[in-house]
């Protein structure tokens, strides 16, 4: 087989195991990449090369652990499945991916940016991603009959992993669809593209988000994305047990949803240090505790 003839056969068995469009782009760019950089068909590759292609993803390139993981699953799938080649795996190992916190937006800085939005739709989008703790692709992909109002719930159609889930539907995300849709009168999406019958694309999504956020003064790395954190933040916050918080995300398991206790301002924060509570063991009473600390700052010099 060619290099074209091995890409179309791996697009057919990511298709025929069920994955997803964006997994198809994804591996059949990256394995493309792969035989442009030895000018060679993968059938006449190995082990070898795959260790020198992700060394050279890591330290020539400087791509993250994330992305070089990811060509190495693509990787992977093509020799074993599409090649039909056995691979030991200690050969080629997994980067450690280091586990980094979400950014968050606080609750003034989401309420900036709805309101810096005099664009209804954008407002309306972004009001209902924060408010129901979307996805990007989920925002974008929603059917006017996925909004059930009587049950105050938004339905999600094979969302992430291919899995359908209920979501929130607040009191005001509801107001302001109604409002757009008196306005916009969408036919089939709830957000439609500028095309006939078409849905937004994400990437007007996502540039309606950057617009905001840069008239809101906000200077956070933020992204759309950032919204379903804050989503997930702010009901920790409010008390919502995290399993229910995992549930509504979408999660498969819940050590996913645990990263968000590291950011929320609960009571955990509101602990006293022991270093507060021995400093007014030790002040005698009526004297201050930075008198305290100055004056054995002073014995000690």
């Amino acid at each position: 087989m060619d290099q074209h003839q091995i890409i179309e056969k791996l697009k057919l068995d990511l298709q025929l195991r069920g994955y997803s469009k964006g997994t198809e782009k994804d591996y059949s760019q990256r394995m493309s990449l792969f035989q442009e950089y030895f000018k060679r068909p993968a059938s006449e590759l190995g082990e070898q090369e795959i260790r020198e292609y992700l060394h050279y993803l890591r330290n020539d390139r400087n791509l993250s652990p994330s992305t070089v993981n990811s060509c190495n699953s693509a990787l992977r799938f093509l020799f074993e499945i599409t090649l039909e080649k056995s691979l030991i795996y200690r050969r080629i190992p997994r980067l450690k991916d280091p586990i980094l916190l979400p950014t968050v937006l606080t609750k003034d800085e989401i309420e900036a940016i709805f309101s810096s939005a005099n664009n209804l739709k954008h407002k309306c989008i972004l009001m209902t991603i924060y408010g129901s703790g979307l996805r990007l692709s989920e925002a974008a992909s929603l059917k006017i009959s996925d909004i059930d109002s009587k049950n105050m719930r938004i339905f999600i159609e094979q969302g992430k992993g291919k899995k359908d889930r209920y979501v929130l539907l607040s009191q005001v995300n509801l107001e302001i669809l109604r409002e757009y849709w008196k306005q916009y009168k969408p036919k089939f999406w709830l957000f439609e593209g500028y095309e006939k019958n078409s849905r937004i694309s994400t990437r007007a999504i996502q540039d309606a988000f950057k617009k905001h956020l840069k008239k809101a003064s906000i200077n956070k790395k933020a992204s759309v994305h950032t919204l379903r954190h804050s989503f997930a933040t702010h009901l920790l916050e409010n008390g919502t047990s995290i399993f229910y918080i995992s549930k509504l995300l979408g999660h498969s398991t819940l050590w996913t949803t645990m990263r968000y206790l590291h950011v929320a301002t609960t009571d955990i924060l509101k602990t006293m240090s022991p270093l507060d509570t021995l400093l007014k063991e030790k002040a005698p009473k009526n004297e201050g505790i930075t008198n305290l600390v100055n004056k054995e700052v002073l014995v000690n010099a």
